[in-house]
């Protein structure tokens, strides 16, 4: 269950203000379909997460506790100072006629790809020995984050405060990083 909970709330928050949060914004408003676009941004992110976790469980049988600790730990530490740097769509996207869902999914499996979002999921599938309960968590914390985005669109964007947003998040990563060195052995 803290495998769960705590990859669900962390990627909740480090989505806040992520290009693809703002991907959502924009598929919302290009394509005004909010139930396919939130089965795209759900099923983009499992097969995503679902990778991300495996290549992170995998990581751990390779390299010894003690070294697969600093690794772990030097990695939240790395998504903190990342998740306070805003980020932005570059240029205009265009998206074809297709069904909202198959837009969604494929452009949201790639804007995905090599996000603090995906690689924290790899740290945290590595942290944790309980690859389902990461990527159910990492799942949720991006619907959590994504699908009020796509129903209440720009109106949201203007009420929440990302810069704060993206300083819990830091403050979040930072402390699993310290919690991270602090479990020793017990790190899985």
């Amino acid at each position: 269950m803290e495998a769960f909970a705590v990859s669900a709330a962390l990627v909740a928050l480090a989505e806040m203000g992520d290009k693809t949060q703002l991907l959502s914004f924009v598929l919302a408003a290009k394509l005004k379909r909010p139930w396919p676009i939130i089965a795209g941004i759900l099923v983009a992110t499992l097969a995503n997460h679902l990778l991300a976790g495996w290549v992170g469980a995998w990581l751990a049988t390779l390299v010894a506790p003690a070294t697969l600790k600093w690794i772990v730990a030097l990695s939240f530490f790395a998504f903190g100072l990342w998740a306070l740097k805003p980020d932005t769509l570059e240029g205009e996207r265009a998206y074809s006629g297709r069904s909202a869902f198959v837009t969604t999914l494929v452009a949201f499996f790639l804007v995905e790809m090599g996000d603090k979002t995906q690689l924290a999921t790899v740290a945290l599938a590595a942290r944790f020995d309980a690859l389902a309960a990461v990527v159910m968590g990492t799942t949720i914390g991006m619907l959590v984050a994504n699908a009020p985005a796509v129903w209440l669109g720009e109106a949201m964007a203007h009420r929440v405060d990302m810069k704060w947003m993206r300083w819990i998040a830091a403050a979040l990563f930072v402390l699993l990083g310290v919690l991270t060195l602090v479990a020793g052995d017990r790190l899985r």
